[in-house]
């Protein structure tokens, strides 16, 4: 098959069909979109290393195999550079380009990004919208937009950035190891992981509302 017929194939919102296509390549290039790229806000980074570690374990899937330190490789590189990358780009003009995009939906990103970094303080806002789709390729081009420290900001979106890489990958690995064929619950399972990626923000949200109450 030719590498034109490959990417006709490919569907970029399947996380099996991504690196069935790419392996462990296609994840560094697509976390770097993802985080990096205004553009790549449609991709499905949750889901995506979800199913890259489960796909490295043996004998328990019908997809292809691929080799975990490579995939925690390319998964940990590709989203620290890509939000290292989108904070540069906001630094240059990211208001404006997002101000030229009609994406309904990346600007209702962008107002809950910058509600983060409001409300949380820069660190725990570039830690938390990690795990958060659409607002974690908004808010790197924010931050630089907003004037936040390069040196704050570097710190801890490789902090959130490996914590997410690493904990969501091993976390399909784990379940991969210990449940024969899994990917047949696939999407329930990956259901289950973007909510559970929610949770961190959401105990934020509550721990203020109290804070809020008490005072």
């Amino acid at each position: 098959m030719s590498s034109s017929s490959v990417l006709l194939a490919v569907n970029p919102l399947d996380a099996g069909s991504l690196l069935g296509a790419f392996g462990a390549l296609g994840i560094a290039v697509i976390l770097f979109a993802e985080t990096g790229l205004l553009v790549g806000f449609f991709l499905p980074g949750d889901s995506l290393l979800f199913t890259a570690g489960l796909l490295c374990t043996t004998g328990a899937h019908t997809g292809p195999h691929l080799d975990l330190a490579q995939v925690l490789a390319a998964a940990a590189a590709g989203a620290l550079a890509g939000a290292q990358v989108g904070f540069l780009i906001g630094r240059r003009g990211g208001r404006a380009l997002l101000a030229r995009s009609r994406n309904k939906r990346l600007h209702e990103g962008a107002l809950r990004a910058e509600e983060l970094l409001t409300r949380y303080g820069h660190g725990r806002a570039v830690v938390l919208a990690r795990f958060v789709p659409v607002v974690r390729t908004v808010l790197n081009p924010l931050a630089g937009a907003l004037g936040v420290n390069a040196r704050t900001f570097t710190v801890w979106q490789v902090v959130g950035g490996l914590v997410w890489t690493l904990g969501l990958v091993l976390a399909g690995y784990a379940l991969g190891s210990s449940v024969p064929n899994v990917d047949h619950y696939l999407l329930p399972i990956v259901a289950v992981v973007v909510v559970v990626s929610l949770l961190p923000l959401l105990l934020e949200l509550l721990r203020s509302r109290r804070q809020a109450r008490a005072r």
